[in-house]
């Protein structure tokens, strides 16, 4: 599976791809708490492969713990 996260101040929208088929897209708050869920439905979907994030240069991608 493949994932990929759109930045943005309040919430990153995340999206699962099993290489060239959309899966699944959701929202996620930017807390440490929604960090951890983001995570977590990313390896709900399947062995996560890769993930790419946008806008890291605007909004800092806080460690998950």
């Amino acid at each position: 599976m493949i994932g990929g996260i759109d930045t943005h101040t309040d919430a990153h929208q995340a999206a699962v791809d099993t290489i060239g088929r959309h899966l699944a897209t959701e929202a996620f708050p930017t807390t440490p708490e929604g960090y951890r869920r983001l995570l977590a439905w990313l390896r709900s979907h399947d062995q996560v492969l890769t993930v790419g994030m946008a806008g890291t240069g605007s909004y800092r991608a806080e460690p998950v713990s």
